[in-house]
């Protein structure tokens, strides 16, 4: 009859022990799974689409949007200058990057755009509270900030394989690709900021 196999190592017997190897459980690997891709997939549809549809509300006026004057007037109340290149460069940029983050294009530059855009609107936001209450809810941080991590998330994460990224590059090492995108995304940010804005009186 032959012997079971034994392995050694610290067990429930005492270390240096021998203990059969079918007491120890085999447990599935942990791996990359479709639940993941629709995960991403609809956090794509969530933060693409509303970039994509305030991009188009500032672009074109649409969907209750006040247009490109009318944001451009906002931009220019909150102390930055060059308010009406800006303002199309903001609205352009919402379209086009929220259209790449649903579709899975160049996923983590796409995302890192929207959280430049972010990063502003929390900052000329500061002050004005957290939570989106009363009538002023418009100027809380909270929808903003959400928005801006869902970015920064996806910049990091990649877009998933239901995506037309699948099997390039940047899909491959999603985190290496990431850090460069949020290095660019959060450089545009800071340079927006300090070169085209005034503190306002």
């Amino acid at each position: 009859m032959s012997e079971q196999p034994t392995t050694t190592f610290p067990g429930s017997v005492g270390y240096g022990t021998d203990e059969p190897t079918k007491t120890r459980p085999t447990r599935r690997p942990l791996t990359w799974n479709g639940g993941a891709d629709v995960g991403l997939l609809l956090l794509r549809f969530a933060v693409g689409g509303v970039f994509f549809a305030h991009g188009a509300q500032k672009v074109f006026g649409i969907w209750g949007g006040a247009g490109q004057a009318a944001f451009a007037r906002q931009l220019s109340g909150y102390g930055y200058q060059q308010a009406d290149t800006l303002s199309w460069v903001t609205g352009i940029g919402e379209l086009v990057a929220g259209a790449f983050v649903v579709l899975g294009v160049l996923t983590p530059l796409a995302a890192a755009g929207l959280l430049a855009v972010m990063i502003n609107a929390v900052l000329v936001k500061l002050g004005n509270g957290f939570f989106v209450t009363g009538p002023s809810g418009s100027d809380a941080l909270e929808f903003d900030v959400v928005l801006g991590l869902a970015s920064a998330a996806l910049v990091f994460t990649g877009p998933g394989r239901i995506a037309l990224d699948n099997g390039r590059a940047w899909h491959r090492r999603p985190a290496s690709w990431g850090v460069l995108a949020l290095v660019i995304g959060v450089a545009a940010a800071v340079l927006v900021r300090i070169l085209l804005r005034q503190p306002t009186p």
